[in-house]
């Protein structure tokens, strides 16, 4: 969570890039990591993988394609709260696809900690950073990552987490590669400082956080997983502060104390319920 929540920061702050250009070269460094990785572990990516992962692929792709623009329309806090949402798709979806079961103390835990989020999402209106359209975009963006997270879910059921994330990063990088050429961005090569954060974007957000959350989708209930997203909007605004110096009102703090607290309960409640 901590890397995603760094990945729309480092973007943000990549400007002398387009946004669709950060997203080409992200994914494709990224999808070289992910299959050196697998040569490095005496696999390769099959073709039954790819065909699996193909939906995931492309909301994964889409999902970042349509965040990175959006996080230059909008403020941080903004983008990364209204993707946040996803955990009450979750809760509904859970139980008609996996057969999940939330109890009712997780539901109003979620319900909370939304409630922190729209505090967050309400104490940057008005500023500068802020515009509508982007905060729209940011709302087709909660559709393709609700759906990534379904079908990382589902591809479980056939193949391992290494190989999907081998299959889904090579698919995103496919499906960016179009649009970053017709905008004509990524023909504007990268600065050694833009490369520098290129791959730091594809090794931390990129590798690492897709890598163990595809893994970790196996282990836990989808629900209990995309709840814990919730952190990213607030540790998002918080580095978007520190970093970018976008402006934090004291209002956005409470609603941040909120979303953490409820996501402590979350967590510590559900390690009391599995049985040793």
């Amino acid at each position: 969570m901590v890397g995603w929540a760094a990945s729309g920061v480092i973007s943000k702050g990549i400007s002398e890039l387009g946004a669709l250009a950060v997203v080409f070269w992200r994914m494709w460094i990224y999808a070289a990591i992910v299959l050196l990785f697998l040569h490095l572990r005496g696999t390769r990516l099959r073709l039954s993988s790819i065909r699996v992962s193909f939906w995931g692929g492309l909301s994964l792709g889409a999902d970042i394609m349509l965040f990175f623009v959006s996080i230059r329309l909008t403020t941080v806090a903004n983008a990364t709260v209204i993707g946040s949402l996803q955990p009450i798709f979750m809760l509904l979806i859970a139980s008609r696809l996996f057969g999940e079961r939330p109890r009712r103390l997780d539901w109003a835990l979620a319900a909370v900690a939304l409630a922190g989020v729209a505090i967050v999402m309400f104490g940057s209106s008005g500023r500068p950073e802020w515009s509508p359209a982007g905060d729209l975009l940011s709302v087709v963006t909660l559709v393709a990552w609700t759906l990534y997270f379904v079908f990382s879910k589902l591809s479980r059921r056939h193949i391992d987490s290494v190989q999907y994330t081998g299959a889904t990063a090579l698919l995103a990088a496919l499906l960016a590669t179009p649009f970053a050429v017709v905008s004509g961005q990524v023909f504007v090569m990268p600065s050694p400082s833009a490369w520098l954060w290129l791959v730091i974007l594809s090794v931390g957000p990129g590798f690492a956080s897709h890598m163990l959350m595809n893994w970790a989708l196996g282990e836990i209930p989808v629900w209990f997983g995309s709840t814990l997203t919730l952190a990213i909007p607030v540790t998002s605004t918080l580095l978007a502060w520190i970093f970018l110096g976008e402006t934090v009102v004291p209002l956005q703090f409470v609603g941040m104390a909120i979303v953490l607290s409820s996501l402590a309960v979350v967590v510590t409640s559900q390690t009391r319920a599995v049985p040793r």
